[in-house]
């Protein structure tokens, strides 16, 4: 015959709030099991005197409001970092940083050799100088004295022209004949000395060299008389056409010479001349950027994180942003910014649910029991597949002055509050099975006998899931059964889940 028993039911269960939502989901589809940290409650059976007990776990549903999150693992990354590199290779002449130091935003951090582009710097100056000074000449003017000289030249070569075209007057013609019956006269004179020289020789009077230079002086005198009689053919011929022609050429050359400085410089002149100083200019900048470039300067303020070169180094014009490997034989150095972030990628069926400046809270391995908070700076905008998973990066700024605490590369756990169940309804997620019919939980019934409820269930969190439908919210619900021995010892029945 079966005895009598009580049953001691427990007081209302505490369990966390922690959403974890990849865990806990296949806990919906068994059936319950033992928790060994629960509340265990005492089922007394007496039977004839003699009492024994039996432990079965429950817990009371309750009513309240628990946040939604979503837990991700996550690292702690620089928000900007870039392998630092010159524009154009060459040798490392100087390194003004170390690792660990802080730089500000275009502060000078190495110096290149620019030995080949000193001269030639200079050299683009000077000829910049020079097309300057140019057209400022061209813009000033000529000056009067330039004008007054040129006039003179012109005056000049018009007296010129007009003596030629007048012809030779009597008395150039007789002053060339004179200088012709002069010539003549010397060379008479000439002829009679080498006369008497050649007697004088004949007779051993006089040596050889004395009428060689009597016959000198002879020839020389002669040479005299040809161009006297030359001169005076032309004094009596007058002057040629072509040698009036000319000199009327010349005279024509200076009137536009004047004609232009009285003019002014052209407009067309001062132009090309504009146009010579920008492509000097133009010049100097490209040497100029050249020069500058040899200046390797921070892009951002940030802290050097790696140096990858030594003053004496070849490097070369590095593509690679953020760290990376390939290019760090290239690079100068790592720099990243001073403002780090923590970057974690969620799941597709997640990524919905999360939104720019979402509040994050996450922790850190690296300090144990300490919280950090954040907001969601950015979402990626392309997927990533790993391994045929698709997931989206999410990069969360960290909160001040928590932030100064965190290095790279510590690992966090970030947790995202999505949602909230308000005044839910909510058992433990131990406490639901699963059968063919659905989902349900075991509640105590009237007669204290384990009874399987059919409910409705919505989200879970901390440990619970929500029911929507099937209980009123003063049950009791068994998230331990009994052993099967000790319901078969003390005839206490509990019922399978509906097949």
């Amino acid at each position: 015959m079966r005895s009598n028993f009580s049953l001691v039911l427990p007081s209302k269960l505490t369990w966390p709030k922690k959403l974890s939502l990849n865990r806990n989901k296949w806990l919906r589809f068994v059936v319950p099991v033992l928790l060994l940290l629960g509340l265990r409650f005492g089922m007394t059976l007496i039977t004839g005197g003699r009492s024994s007990q039996t432990e079965v776990l429950t817990q009371s549903v309750e009513r309240k409001t628990v946040p939604v999150v979503i837990t991700a693992n996550g690292t702690v990354d620089p928000a900007q970092s870039i392998n630092l590199s010159p524009k154009n290779s060459g040798v490392i002449e100087n390194l003004l940083v170390e690792e660990g130091d802080r730089v500000e935003k275009g502060q000078v951090i190495a110096i290149m050799d620019d030995s080949n582009l000193s001269g030639e710097l200079l050299q683009m100056e000077g000829q910049l100088a020079q097309q300057e000074a140019n057209l400022n000449r061209l813009i000033a003017g000529d000056r009067p004295e330039d004008i007054a000289k040129a006039e003179a030249q012109l005056a000049e070569a018009e007296a010129n022209l007009q003596e030629l075209q007048s012809g030779n007057r009597a008395q150039d013609i007789a002053q060339a004949s004179a200088r012709l019956q002069q010539a003549e006269a010397t060379l008479q004179q000439r002829q009679t000395d080498l006369q008497r020289y050649q007697r004088l020789y004949r007779e051993g009077a006089i040596s050889r060299e004395e009428l060689d230079q009597k016959r000198t002086d002879r020839d020389v005198a002669d040479a005299q008389v040809i161009e006297a009689e030359e001169a005076l053919a032309l004094q009596n011929a007058g002057t040629r056409s072509e040698q009036i022609e000319q000199s009327a050429a010349r005279v024509e050359q200076q009137r536009q010479t004047v004609a232009a400085l009285r003019a002014g410089t052209r407009s067309e002149d001062i132009d090309q001349a504009r146009a010579q100083v920008l492509s000097a200019e133009g010049s100097l900048q490209t040497v100029e950027a050249q020069f500058n470039d040899t200046r390797v300067a921070a892009p951002f303020d940030g802290i050097i994180t790696q140096i990858y070169a030594e003053v004496g180094s070849f490097v070369s014009p590095s593509m690679a942003g953020g760290g990376s490997e390939s290019d760090s034989s290239s690079s100068i150095l790592l720099l990243s910014s001073a403002r780090n972030q923590v970057v974690v990628n969620l799941p597709e069926s997640q990524i919905a649910r999360v939104e720019p400046g979402q509040s994050v809270v996450f922790k850190a391995d690296a300090f144990p029991g300490e919280e950090f908070t954040g907001r969601v700076e950015l979402i990626a905008a392309q997927a990533t597949v790993s391994q045929n998973v698709t997931s989206f990066e999410v990069r969360v700024s960290i909160d001040l002055p928590a932030a100064e605490k965190l290095k790279i590369g510590m690992n966090v756990e970030a947790e995202f509050e999505v949602d909230s169940l308000d005044n839910a309804l909510l058992v433990p997620n131990a406490a639901v099975v699963r059968g063919p019919d659905g989902e349900g939980v075991y509640i105590l019934g009237h007669d204290r006998e384990p009874v399987f409820q059919a409910i409705e269930t919505g989200a879970t969190a901390g440990g619970q899931t929500e029911v929507k439908s099937g209980l009123e919210g003063d049950e009791q619900v068994l998230i331990s059964p009994p052993s099967t021995e000790a319901q078969e010892e003390r005839g206490f029945n509990f019922p399978p889940a509906p097949e």
